[in-house]
């Protein structure tokens, strides 16, 4: 997410900007693996990291849970990811946490807007740019209620404790994510493919009150970096069931 999209953000939208890099127009067709997920390599936005394709098998695993455990710099970030939502997420993020891609990553934006609050990881480069080179659909929740601060009935609540991917429009999910520490009124563009546990929302809450950094242009920030550097250190698939 770019600083320059931020009356979209206020808007309840949370963005993945793309790098812009431009691809010959000889290029051969990007790869796409041929399972039901479809990941699908962005030649303009090459990998902040190397990594493959993940694998796409044609039954993708759909049922039980997996928990991640992701030591931080500002504490436990502990993880339960929920194949039944969201397979293809959740397939995707375990590989990019077996391939080391979000090893040593800081979390590169905090919101602090009255109906938007979450803390964005997951780009190598922490500057919102940064992807796995490829993209994959959308898993889109059904199940959200109503946030009670849109009268048009367009918002759900996407509430404390979510674990969601950010993405840049229709099926462009890559490796950036979000956790929600309060409540927050979003359109239900974003998968929902988690949850954070017990551990982790005290260190979001510790991050959200350390604030976010003031600039020359905005002095009190309800968006942008962390005041307290969020790094994960380490991510790690820790049990299935």
């Amino acid at each position: 997410m770019k600083r320059t999209l931020l009356t979209a953000l206020a808007a309840g939208a949370l963005f993945v900007a793309g790098n812009g890099v431009a691809t010959a127009a000889d290029a051969p067709p990007p790869k796409t693996t041929h399972g039901p997920c479809q990941y699908t390599e962005t030649p303009d936005e090459p990998p902040a990291r190397p990594v493959p394709l993940p694998p796409d098998p044609r039954h993708t695993p759909s049922h039980g849970k997996v928990d991640v455990a992701i030591p931080t710099s500002q504490g436990a970030l502990p993880l339960r990811l929920d194949r039944a939502k969201a397979p293809c997420t959740v397939q995707s993020f375990l590989h990019l946490a077996r391939h080391r891609f979000y090893d040593h990553t800081v979390c590169h934006r905090l919101t602090a807007y009255p109906t938007l609050k979450v803390l964005q990881c997951g780009d190598p480069t922490a500057t919102g740019e940064g992807g796995p080179g490829y993209k994959y659909k959308d898993e889109l929740p059904v199940d959200l209620p109503p946030a009670p601060t849109d009268p048009s009935g367009a918002r759900r609540v996407y509430a404390r404790g979510l674990l969601a991917m950010a993405n840049a429009g229709p099926d462009t999910n890559g490796s950036q994510f979000f956790v929600v520490y309060g409540d927050s009124a979003l359109r239900p563009n974003y998968t929902v493919f988690g949850t954070v546990g017990a551990e982790g929302l005290k260190t979001l809450d510790k991050v959200a009150a350390g604030g976010i950094q003031p600039t020359a242009e905005d002095p009190a920030p309800v968006d942008g970096t962390p005041v307290l550097r969020t790094e994960l250190l380490r991510v790690r698939p820790d049990c299935w069931f």
